[in-house]
């Protein structure tokens, strides 16, 4: 097993929103992934880069080319991205085509990482093994499973990811 330093890009998503009660709406706050990795008591050695605050609906091919040049210009070859669930695999695509031989994860939440009862924790804990052990290309984890990122889509109806054919 690796003991290099895991790289983790934070680009938003639900993981890292709040609610605000007085604007009845959630916003796109301070990363909460620190602390979850502090609560957690990760000893292995890691860096964090916040690439952007963004939902993922609004995220453009300039936004995904920035974080694929964030991964592809790290000294890591060890990635954890937290991205928002709704485009996580398009960009998946974009990261397999332009950040070769290193291995990426990404992970997010279908709640806040804030709220009492969230799958963030264990997603991001999901990640971080991951992107220990796993070979070189693209990787989605999420809700217990790990999928090939270019094999995999949200199932929306369902709220939650499902490997396709491909």
């Amino acid at each position: 097993m690796t003991q290099s330093a895991i790289l983790i890009l934070t680009t938003g998503g639900t993981i890292d929103k709040n609610y605000f009660d007085a604007l009845s709406e959630y916003q796109i706050v301070d990363s909460g992934i620190p602390a979850l990795l502090t609560e957690a008591r990760v000893a292995l050695p890691y860096r964090l880069v916040e690439v952007m605050r963004k939902d993922s609906l609004e995220l453009t091919d300039a936004d995904r080319a920035l974080i694929a040049s964030s991964a592809r210009e790290a000294p890591e070859d060890r990635i954890v991205i937290t991205h928002g669930t709704d485009t996580m695999a398009e960009t998946a695509q974009v990261l397999a085509a332009a950040v070769p031989g290193k291995t990426i994860v990404l992970t997010g939440a279908l709640s806040p990482a804030r709220f009492a009862e969230t799958d963030a924790q264990f997603n991001l804990g999901m990640a971080f093994a991951t992107a220990q052990v796993a070979q070189p290309g693209v990787y989605i984890a999420m809700s217990g499973q790990v999928f090939d990122g270019l094999k995999v889509k949200k199932d929306r109806a369902a709220g939650k990811f499902v490997a396709i054919e491909g």
